[in-house]
């Protein structure tokens, strides 16, 4: 029987320590789409998206499916680095809901010369093939 809680203890603080990692990797993820988009990037922003056409976008135009669709949408949005401006983001909760998946909440900024913009946006965020990819974003 102590064997057993002892092995149970193990495992749990195993886990624990996981967390503080995964948390920082997922942290990551944002720091390479802000660097990619601030470059003037879309395609490179869209590397932290799950490339499938089963990628959910929520925007302000509705749902969409398909990272492809995604990034067309973008780049008709942002056509060029001064519509896209300077991207920051600000976490407002990040949660594990398991070793697998994590859900965002946020807000985002632009600062652009025609005038900047924000909201807020949630993404679930699933470890695939040991990469951590967007693959549900709804932003507003």
């Amino acid at each position: 029987m102590r064997t057993r809680l002892l092995f149970l203890l193990l495992l749990a603080g195993l886990a624990a320590s996981a967390q503080p990692k995964e948390d920082a990797l997922i942290r990551q993820l944002l720091q390479t789409q802000t660097a990619a988009w601030n470059r003037g990037d879309i395609e490179g922003f869209m590397q932290t998206y799950w490339h499938s056409d089963s990628l959910l976008f929520i925007g302000k135009s509705g749902v969409h499916y398909g990272w492809q669709s995604t990034l067309e949408n973008y780049k008709r949005g942002y056509p060029d680095s001064i519509a896209m401006g300077k991207l920051n983001f600000n976490i407002i909760e990040l949660r594990r809901l398991s070793a697998d998946h994590y859900y965002l909440v946020g807000k985002w900024m632009l600062a652009r010369q025609a005038g900047d913009l924000s909201g807020h946006f949630d993404l679930l965020i699933r470890r695939i093939r040991g990469r951590w990819l967007i693959v549900a974003d709804h932003s507003s």
